[in-house]
């Protein structure tokens, strides 16, 4: 199965042949200034307690973590938006993994800052089975640490390439999250955290799985 790291990287390869250098030079910048701020530093990782909470689906439902992890573990993916192709290379090797996930008792959610509106669209498009929620203001993300408000040149970018965050996320905040991968055991103990300012580069789906299965077979 090919791996989501290189169909990251082989979309950014992609990009940086069609792009102008002015966008790719922003990018690094913006990037850069990320790097800077110590947000990864500061985010909740492996050994914090996840945060409770009660996000709406796509759908208009409310999603309760606290349900969630009566269950089992709880894969926690925080993405950018509909509008990102990197999030939806994720989002389409998240499904993929989907079936492994299940039969390790793990349930997965998809969390962005966009309206259920652009969430339903999303899972649509992808046929995602999984819960895509609504972080309105990026309440949830912020109390992980991963928010940051998108710099000027970014924002000219993504305005650029039509990518406008008011429509999407519903407020005029220029808020967004650090893509991130939490997995959440069943007592909200944090036990593995990806995070990485850059989002051409995610968590790797089997690497969350491998995690699992320590957490549920462990040797």
């Amino acid at each position: 199965m090919t791996t989501l790291a290189s169909e990251l990287a082989a979309f950014a390869a992609a990009l940086r042949e069609q792009a102008p250098p002015a966008v790719l030079e922003a990018i690094e910048r913006s990037t850069e200034l990320l790097v800077q701020s110590g947000l990864t530093e500061r985010a909740l990782r492996r050994g914090d307690r996840a945060p409770d909470f009660m996000l709406h689906d796509a759908v208009g439902d409310l999603v309760d973590s606290r349900r969630l992890r009566s269950r089992g573990p709880v894969v926690l993916c925080f993405y950018r938006g509909a509008w990102c192709p990197y999030c939806n290379l994720e989002l389409r090797a998240w499904q993929q993994h989907l079936p492994e996930l299940q039969r390790l008792d793990a349930t997965l959610v998809a969390i962005s800052p966009q309206t259920p509106d652009a969430s339903l669209t999303l899972a649509e498009k992808h046929s995602l089975t999984f819960p895509v929620l609504s972080d309105r203001a990026n309440a949830l993300a912020r109390s992980f640490g991963i928010v940051f408000t998108v710099d000027d040149g970014m924002r000219a970018i993504l305005e650029g390439f039509g990518v406008r965050l008011p429509e999407y996320n519903g407020d005029s905040s220029y808020e967004l999250p650090v893509p991130a991968t939490y997995l959440v055991a069943s007592d909200a103990t944090i036990v593995g955290a990806w995070i990485d300012v850059d989002y051409r580069r995610r968590g790797e789906p089997s690497a969350v799985l491998a995690r699992l299965r320590e957490l549920v077979s462990p040797v």
